[in-house]
Order: C-alpha cells, then structure tokens, then sequence
C-alpha cells in the first residue's frame, strides 16, 4: 500500500528561499501522496505573509511559533503536527536539494519494518572552511563515542517512520542525534549521500560557537542514553484465539 509522506521544513527568517525551494519539492514528489509541513520558528522576515496564498489543508500547511526556540523544537513541532506515515525532513535554507527526498523515502521503505532511518551524508560541502572544519572534528568526536556509523549527522535530509520519530527522546540538539537515538530504540540506519548548495539569500541562522560548549554536553546524554537502554525487546501480545500481534 503506498504510504502518505510529510515533508517538514524547520525555518526562520527564509522568506526569499521558501518559495523556490516549495516549487522544488513540488516537483519532487510528483506523483506521490503527500504534504508539506513549514514550521515558521518565530521569523521577523515576513516568512508566514509569503506563504498565505499557497496555503492548502491536503498540501501546505503553516505551523508558527510565538518565538524562535530553536531548530530542534521546530522539527518537533512539525513531526507532531504530521499527517503522514513516513517524515522526511529538509532545511528551509534551500541548501538541502529536494531531489534527494524520494531516494531517501524509497531507502527507508525497501528498508523494511526494522529500518528506522534513511540519513543524508553531504559531498561537496558549500559552508566555510572554519564552519567544515568545526564540523569534521564534531562528526569525529560523535562516531567515537556512539558508533552510530554516520559520518553527518547534522545533514537536515533524513526519513524516518512518524510513530518512531515521535517516541524518541527530545532535547535541545536532537536533530543532530538522530541516527543514534534510532539505533537506541532498536532500529537500524541507512545513508544516502547528497550534495549540499550554496545559499540562495540571507545568512545562517545557526553559528559555530553557539553550539560548541552545548554539543559536547548533548554527546555526553546521548552516549549516556545509550548506555541506559542496551537490550531492545521485541514483544507482542497474546490474543484470545492464541495469535500473537506485534506492539512495537
């Protein structure tokens, strides 16, 4: 049975990107069932004005915040107001190409019910060399410690079944934690390679200093999370007629 996809797109302050980037996708996922989710996070730029007059109950919804809370609740705040049965996420920065999210839906579904999360991995990175740098060394110091095999995990393309997504754990950060915290719940992980894009207009709302002391404390959770949970059941209950159904 084909499956119904929400595409959830964080954003603050992308105004100018938004609707070239809504064509892209619309393009994109031509053919399939589908929503789009934009979690406007406080923009002062004009971002929900601009979006009005495309709004659409079965194919654009606008979800706001009162006040920017960050990347992380945005992508929450999406997740929980999906439709879909499978959420695949992306930037609203227009660095992320949409044509990578029908790979990464159609990876996470050959994947089968045990495959909780298609990831992109960027080539080609268009950010600045310190912003590269700082990257590289954090992705390091991620793989050391928790082993979830990603070598980019701060990739904004990813896939993942709406009821999973929904049950990790949240935190300030978590975004960039996904592949682990999947594996946590038991899932297994597969990676699509994407090349990132320069940004069409405006600038970065996410720094690299903003997010260094912070990030070392989200590893030491995450790995601290994991430790926590090291065997994942399966379990199923019994019915009257003596069948066993699966609960999770």
């Amino acid at each position: 049975m084909a499956k119904r996809f929400s595409v959830i797109i964080p954003c603050r302050n992308e105004a100018a990107n938004l609707p070239i980037l809504l064509d892209e996708i619309e393009r994109a996922m031509q053919g399939r069932d589908y929503e789009i989710v934009v979690v406007d996070d406080g923009s002062t730029d004009g971002t929900a004005a601009g979006l009005q007059g495309r709004l659409d109950p079965q194919r654009l919804r606008l979800v706001r915040h009162d006040r920017s809370a960050g990347q992380s609740a945005a992508l929450r705040s999406g997740v929980f107001a999906a439709h879909g049965e499978i959420v695949i996420t992306l930037d609203g920065d227009g660095q992320n190409d949409p044509a990578y999210l029908p790979k990464l839906a159609d990876a996470l579904i050959a994947g089968g019910p045990r495959m909780g999360i298609a990831a992109g991995q960027r080539l080609k990175r268009t950010d600045t060399k310190l912003k590269q740098l700082a990257s590289r060394f954090a992705n390091g110091l991620r793989e050391a410690m928790l082993r979830d095999g990603t070598r980019d995990s701060g990739c904004g393309l990813k896939a993942l079944p709406t009821a999973l997504f929904r049950q990790l754990p949240y935190f300030d950060g978590w975004h960039r934690y996904l592949p682990a915290l999947v594996i946590r719940e038991g899932f297994a992980v597969t990676h699509i390679d994407v090349v990132d894009r320069p940004r069409r207009h405006g600038k970065s709302n996410y720094g690299i200093l903003d997010r260094g002391l912070r990030g070392v404390l989200d590893l030491i959770g995450v790995w601290w999370l994991r430790r926590r949970r090291k065997v994942v059941p399966t379990a199923t209950e019994t019915l009257p007629d003596g069948r066993t159904d699966a609960t999770q």
